[in-house]
């Protein structure tokens, strides 16, 4: 559906979805809800992250993809009902705890925010092996995060022989509201070269202009 805050692309609902439930799980107690509540949509969190990990494999067959299609619809159904049930109107949950959900803000005063202007840049960091994490800032500030009025940041990504001669050779798609983010990968992507290119998406699902595509070896 247009407007839709629950990210379209397989990996990005993903992230979305654990960052989700890990921050409800955390805070499960000052948001009054009963574990009892939480256990039936981890337990579809898991099926889908499985079934997303098989599809995702380059031997997958179409058994593979047919599951993770439907424990992602499944996933999405159940939390479109809980955040309706138990977050959008509960009055001890704040808007800084919204946001760090990746849940739009209702708010009674409608402001109009701006589709991003600026474009994100990215810090490498890997430390650990088949994990690169990656910090980002605006590229009209010197602080880390968000700029004001963004929800969160898109980043394409693909293993790549060549230097990318645009965005669009990038086929895979993550996405996350709070800096840093951490790619994990499997032992075989060791000493693979992965290209990232990020942008701001604001509440809306309006989109900001790309950045600079960079590469980085996979630990």
């Amino acid at each position: 559906m247009a407007g839709d805050f629950i990210p379209h692309q397989d990996g990005a609902f993903l992230e979305w979805s654990k960052t989700l439930v890990t921050y409800t799980v955390d805070h499960m107690s000052s948001f009054n809800i009963q574990e009892s509540v939480l256990i039936p949509i981890q337990t579809r969190l898991t099926a889908y992250e499985k079934a997303y990990t098989k599809a995702a494999h380059p031997n997958r067959g179409k058994v593979d993809v047919f599951s993770k299609n439907e424990t992602r619809n499944a996933l999405k159904a159940a939390l479109r009902l809980f955040i309706k049930a138990y977050l959008n109107y509960n009055p001890v949950i704040s808007d800084t705890d919204k946001e760090a959900m990746g849940l739009p803000l209702h708010n009674t005063v409608r402001t109009k925010i701006p589709a991003p202007s600026t474009f994100p840049e990215l810090e490498v960091k890997n430390p650990v092996i088949r994990q690169i994490t990656v910090r980002y800032k605006d590229s009209k500030s010197d602080k880390r995060g968000k700029p004001h009025g963004v929800h969160g940041i898109e980043l394409r990504w693909s293993f790549l022989e060549y230097d990318p001669a645009s965005v669009n050779e990038l086929s895979h798609s993550a996405f996350s509201t709070a800096s840093p983010y951490t790619f994990t990968f499997n032992e075989i992507d060791r000493g693979k070269t992965v290209y990232i290119c990020p942008r701001w998406e604001n509440n809306k699902g309006e989109k900001g202009p790309w950045g600079i595509i960079i590469k980085a070896i996979v630990p």
